[in-house]
């Protein structure tokens, strides 16, 4: 009995408040606290604040539910307001525990004053939600009405998440299949961007519009928008590399394969090394245009990490212009026709054949001094009405660009090879030299102009506190770059 008289009080049963608190989602809980930092940022007017909110997004989007999202936006926006009504719809019902929730955390933090920042980014969070869980329509939808209101809002926070919200805008139509509906739209909304000088903006609209031109095979109407476009300073580096990629697929298909090849590898070098498939496309239309200039491509590209078996047929179509062999260019070129016709690449294809024939011709040329015409048709495997003629005149334009150093006997139907000299006795060791001093440069200047200094740094004398907020500033920075947007590509 004594135990009993001596026992403590039990402690008072969780109130409802509490309860309802411990059930909160986590996911909730980090949209709450991304959405205080979009708040901060946007009363201090601190962009990098708000692209920090939008990096850590990324980590949350597979864990979007509907009941999380609809719990998000009564906490975020006004009940009753446009924007929730507008968003809510998109949203299936949630079950009745969610929405007491949703109701205890909406009378928990309740919204002084609604700012364009969060209401664009409850936007972005339910057009990610749908896109994931594959409602294009619905997304398509949910995208024009966003763009309808980042019409009316002109603020330097809000620009980082409307880039992102162009970006999945146009993501919406392409995976609907409307990708040229919206080209009108674009073409305004970069004339908005330009106009209040919102340069992320400018870069993004420009790469959507390129993308969208080039999926239905407008270059001349690309490299004109292109050329007169304003030109700035890259303020992302995944849209500059996409933009990089789209100027190598246009100046590609304009035969100015020099200029495509310095763009396709570059875009390929800044890549970030999570966006495997853009580095993919890259590298498919780099070997292409390498191919095209006469040059072999290294093993090495082919045997990346990640990107044997994406290669593969390219692989083995460098091994086919590589030898000359032109049978073997034809049976590669249809065992992977649906897969270059996927990759858009067959026009470029249908190309390489006057390559293959050029490579067989100088492989012959070296090996023979003097082979006779119907010889040279016969290894070219020539499949035509009059072989020794079409190698004839083959011969002749490939001599009279300079590929084959060696003379035709018409009257005998001879080629007859000249002797070869000694090649570090011409200019061609100083040229190739002269191509890798100057690529090596050009890397350290865009080195240089890419590096970035917080500004007025040589003036500002802070105090201790400030250099550590400062370093403490820059090291997330730098956790976060490797993986900024590589989901974007």
């Amino acid at each position: 009995m004594t135990q009993d008289v001596e026992m403590k009080d039990h402690p008072p049963p969780p109130t409802p408040s509490q309860l309802v608190s411990s059930a909160v989602p986590p996911t909730l809980q980090h949209l709450k606290e991304i959405a205080s930092l979009i708040e901060t940022g946007s009363y201090t007017k601190e962009v990098r604040r708000v692209a920090r909110a939008l990096r850590l997004t990324k980590s949350l989007r597979r864990k979007l539910t509907a009941p999380v999202l609809s719990a998000f936006l009564d906490f975020a926006l006004v009940p009753g307001s446009q924007a929730h009504a507008q968003l809510s719809v998109y949203l299936p019902k949630e079950d009745e525990h969610m929405e007491v929730d949703t109701a205890t955390s909406a009378n928990q933090a309740p919204v002084k004053h609604l700012l364009p920042e969060l209401e664009i980014y409850c936007y972005l969070l339910v057009l990610l939600f749908l896109i994931d869980q594959k409602k294009y329509n619905e997304a398509k939808a949910c995208s024009s009405a966003s763009i309808v209101r980042l019409k009316n809002v002109n603020r330097r926070t809000v620009d980082v998440i409307a880039s992102r919200l162009y970006f999945y805008y146009s993501y919406s139509y392409e995976l609907a299949g409307d990708l040229a509906e919206i080209r009108g739209n674009l073409l305004a909304l970069h004339r908005i961007a330009t106009l209040r000088r919102d340069e992320l903006g400018q870069e993004t609209l420009l790469n959507l519009l390129l993308r969208n031109y080039l999926h239905y095979n407008l270059y001349d109407q690309a490299e004109k928008l292109r050329s007169k476009a304003p030109r700035f300073e890259a303020h992302s580096n995944q849209q500059f590399c996409r933009y990089l990629f789209y100027l190598g697929k246009i100046r590609t298909i304009q035969l100015e394969y020099t200029d495509a090849k310095e763009s396709l590898l570059q875009a390929a070098r800044k890549a970030p090394v999570a966006a495997k498939g853009f580095r993919i496309q890259c590298n498919k239309w780099a070997v292409l245009v390498r191919l095209l200039l006469g040059e072999v491509p290294e093993r090495t590209v082919f045997m990346q990490k990640g990107m044997e078996k994406a290669l593969k047929p390219y692989f083995e179509l460098t091994n086919a212009v590589r030898i000359g062999d032109l049978e073997l260019f034809r049976n590669v070129a249809e065992k992977f026709a649906a897969t270059f016709s996927a990759d858009g690449t067959q026009n470029l294809i249908v190309r390489l054949r006057h390559n293959v024939i050029r490579t067989g011709l100088r492989n012959i040329s070296i090996s023979y001094f003097r082979i006779s015409l119907a010889d040279v048709a016969e290894k070219l495997r020539l499949k035509s009405q009059n072989p020794v003629a079409d190698a004839e005149s083959l011969l002749a334009k490939a001599i009279s660009d300079g590929a084959v150093d060696a003379t035709l006997d018409h009257t005998n139907g001879w080629m007859v090879s000249k002797e070869t000299g000694d090649i570090y006795s011409t200019n061609e060791p100083q040229i190739a030299f002269n191509s890798r001093i100057a690529f090596c440069l050009n890397m350290h200047n865009e080195a240089v102009r890419a590096l970035q200094f917080p500004p007025n740094t040589h003036k500002e004398e802070g105090s201790a506190e400030k250099r550590r907020e400062r370093q403490q500033q820059e090291q997330e920075l730098a956790k976060h770059i490797a993986e900024e947007d590589d989901d974007d590509f």
